[in-house]
């Protein structure tokens, strides 16, 4: 089974709420999906492609799942359907999977 990996791109509006509410609790939800953390919004340099929509001030989390069915399990799940929606409160970007090699 190969493996998938949730990539999001976010640019933050309002970094108090956002982290108070939503940030913090994230984590939990990744667990019953078999989800690891790969990078969460560490130190982010843009190679090629900067622009309005990509820069480097953007966050960006990279979660692994053992399969990409476990990463649509998670993001549809009621835990993180009820987060989502508080990070699009605060903030806006992209969000995606991949299908590992």
């Amino acid at each position: 089974m190969k493996k998938a990996y949730v990539v999001a791109e976010v640019a933050i509006d309002d970094v108090e709420n956002y982290a108070q509410q939503y940030s913090k609790y994230t984590l939990p939800t990744f667990e019953p999906y078999g989800g690891r953390v790969l990078t969460r919004g560490g130190l982010r340099e843009q190679l090629e492609g900067e622009d309005e929509q990509h820069h480097a001030g953007l966050r960006t989390v990279i979660v692994e799942f053992p399969s990409l069915q476990q990463a649509r399990d998670w993001y549809n799940s009621d835990a993180y359907t009820r987060l989502r929606e508080i990070r699009q409160q605060y903030s806006t970007g992209r969000f995606f999977i991949i299908e590992g090699a």
